[in-house]
């Protein structure tokens, strides 16, 4: 059976729960489609986060790569179309550090897409009733972090697989612990997820 790696993130800033954390540890295991998913946790540092990705492609060989991540303040599940070689922002890691701009990669491509079928996720989404959109900006912190490192692990290795990054809403346990967020319930983030992996298998 074909191996798909589904990473979440553990907590940071002042998000005490993770969404993406609950839905890769729920689905670790499992078969999607004709996926068997491997989940892991990346931790929320410029310095390892990135290399934990790259370790994990090189262990695993998986056939499809997701990275799951948390956006505060959207509404909506968003496919990402592109991570930039940037690490940039004014928000600190959970080490404490701030970046300044530094490329990911030195002499890296200034973008890398997606190879994910991030149309047909939206659509199936949207035909399912979830809030669903492409996003053109991962944003520069770790979330683009780890989609720039992993598609360019796989670009390295002349793999044509499918791999990217998704983008979603606060869950309600979340929001209520944090304040005024747009927020779903855990069980319909995991669901358009679920969605969004069923579409992988169905479009290679």
């Amino acid at each position: 059976m074909k191996r798909l790696l589904l990473t979440g993130f553990e907590p940071f800033l002042n998000f005490p729960i993770n969404p993406t954390k609950t839905i890769a540890e729920a689905l670790d295991g499992q078969q999607i489609g004709e996926y068997e998913i491997i989940s892991r946790i990346l931790p929320v540092n410029f310095a390892t986060s990135g290399e934990a990705m790259t370790q994990l492609i090189s262990d695993l060989e998986p056939d499809a790569i997701v990275a799951l991540g948390l956006a505060g303040g959207r509404h909506k599940i968003t496919p990402e179309r592109i991570a930039i070689n940037c690490n940039g922002g004014v928000e600190e890691d959970n080490q404490g550090y701030i970046p300044d701009g530094e490329p990911i990669v030195e002499d890296g491509p200034d973008g890398i897409f997606s190879t994910l079928p991030i149309q047909k996720m939206v659509d199936q989404m949207k035909e399912a009733g979830y809030p669903a959109e492409i996003s053109n900006s991962a944003g520069t912190y770790l979330c683009n972090h780890v989609m720039y490192r992993a598609l360019y692990t796989i670009k390295s290795q002349a793999e044509q697989i499918p791999c990217g990054f998704i983008h979603m809403p606060a869950s309600h346990k979340l929001a209520i612990q944090h304040g005024k967020l747009p927020s779903w319930s855990q069980s319909d983030l995991q669901q358009a997820i679920e969605i969004c992996l069923k579409t992988i298998g169905a479009n290679s």
